[in-house]
């Protein structure tokens, strides 16, 4: 196998696996499916509201910003569940510390969605 031909299988696979993730996730986290739906809103806002399309890609940007910290959050609440269900400290910290990632973001967000209309 040329080198060349190793790395499109690399990338095939890598591509296999991320739409896996996002399918399960998709499937098992309610507010990546509503995060999907309120971007998607947000999106075809911004082509019914007057700005630039810097201004544009900055909103669509931020909200899939918003996706990718849903997904790793995913990722931490899985992971965390499957070393233990019991209770722990440490536990909840790194699932509160997730979901503020993804709040972090979602309010970033929106003060650039509101910085557009009103700054």
């Amino acid at each position: 196998m040329t080198k060349l031909t190793a790395e499109w299988v690399r990338f095939k696979n890598t591509c296999v696996w991320s739409w896996d993730g996002w399918c399960a996730s998709w499937k098992s986290e309610k507010t990546l499916r509503q995060w999907t739906l309120v971007n998607l809103l947000s999106a075809g806002l911004t082509f019914a509201v007057d700005m630039s399309s810097v201004e544009r890609i900055l909103i669509v940007g931020f909200g899939m910003l918003v996706l990718v910290a849903e997904l790793l959050n995913t990722a931490v609440e899985n992971t965390v569940d499957r070393i233990s269900l019991d209770p722990h400290p440490m536990s909840k910290k790194a699932k509160d510390a997730g979901s503020a990632a993804v709040a972090a973001t979602v309010v970033t967000a929106g003060v650039i969605w509101l910085l557009v209309l009103f700054g």
